[in-house]
């Protein structure tokens, strides 16, 4: 039985939460909230901290699951493997490629096992697509994005998320880490741009951004992410991927609002493209937003029991949270900024 212990009880933490009370193999041995209140019935009996520290040292979990906001994931993560703990830290990784490095550093010395919650690695439409892309074979043209029009209480979501995190790299790092699997090649160059559209975030921060990545297998890529009440819903879910042998895409991905979080995964067809004609893959009966959360931890479960090798998986987030953290800092100082000497 693994002793897991849950930091953070927002969308994701708490998806986390109840993939981990209903596996057979977990025990939950505490939950961490800054407001120290558990939101839901079948969580309400385990012991609920306000202090991620207090909780590591008195619970002793095998497993630290962390969902905390991004300025949070590194220290916390670090102190849990430092204190024997194996790690699941929501994406981004952290707030800074060197702290990314130092997470990755930590979790090679220590021995324990870091799985980072990039959601559609665990997803079979996903899988799927990745895999058909690489079949044509590069050099490749990404087309990717996800927009959300958001208001209310999506909108205030969206605002505190904000005062850390833009988001290009809050919603970039799931798409570049596509890219990343798609092309096995080093990223060499990022070329970002953005706009703040709203008086109601930080005069520092931008709720729209788009940039442009260089690959040097000579892949190109294009991402963009914008979040709040005035984005368009026209063309908010672009999934294109392009190779000199065809193009793979989703075709009719989510026909609902874009802020619809189980729409952001869903598939629904793919086209395959080729010189030859073209071929549609259906994808029906996807899973859902908690049926996915539910496939990450069985998945990071089973890398703690059938000692996975994640070296990959780990250069991978930090490639994926690189190339986003440069198009957050070209956005900024209207430089294009290179990749390969970092």
């Amino acid at each position: 039985m693994i002793r897991v212990l849950v930091a953070g009880l927002g969308n994701m933490g708490l998806s986390h939460a109840l993939a981990h009370h209903h596996h057979p193999e977990a025990q939950i041995v505490g939950l961490v909230n800054r407001s120290g209140e558990v939101d839901h019935p079948d969580l309400a009996s385990y012991p609920i901290f306000t202090d991620f520290e207090t909780a590591l040292t008195e619970t002793a979990p095998d497993l630290a699951v962390i969902a905390t906001y991004t300025d949070t994931h590194a220290d916390y993560a670090v102190a849990a493997m430092e204190a024997g703990a194996h790690v699941f830290v929501e994406k981004p990784l952290a707030m800074t490629v060197a702290e990314a490095r130092r997470v990755t550093e930590t979790a090679a010395r220590t021995g324990r096992k870091l799985v980072v919650g990039y959601i559609l690695r665990h997803h079979p439409s996903w899988v799927r697509l990745i895999e058909e892309a690489r079949g044509l074979g590069g050099p490749y043209v990404f087309r990717l994005n996800l927009n959300q029009q958001s208001s209310g209480a999506e909108w205030a979501v969206h605002k505190a998320l904000m005062e850390t995190t833009s988001p290009i790299v809050d919603c970039g790092v799931h798409y570049v880490d596509v890219m990343c699997q798609i092309t096995d090649a080093a990223p060499t160059r990022v070329h970002g741009m953005g706009l703040r559209l709203s008086d109601e975030i930080a005069p520092d921060m931008y709720n729209y951004g788009q940039f442009q990545v260089t690959f040097a297998d000579g892949s190109v890529g294009w991402y963009e992410a914008g979040w709040g009440p005035m984005m368009s819903e026209t063309a908010f879910f672009v999934k294109d991927i392009i190779s000199p042998n065809g193009a793979v895409s989703i075709t009719d991905g989510n026909p609902g609002a874009s802020s619809d979080i189980d729409g952001h995964t869903k598939v629904g067809g793919i086209l395959v493209h080729t010189l030859e004609g073209d071929r549609r893959v259906e994808m029906p009966d996807e899973p859902g937003h908690q049926a996915l959360c539910d496939a990450e931890q069985a998945y990071m479960l089973r890398a703690i029991a059938e000692d996975i090798d994640l070296t990959r998986h780990m250069s991978d987030a930090v490639s994926s949270l690189a190339i986003c953290l440069a198009a957050d800092e070209s956005i900024r100082t209207g430089q294009p900024i290179s990749l390969e000497e970092t």
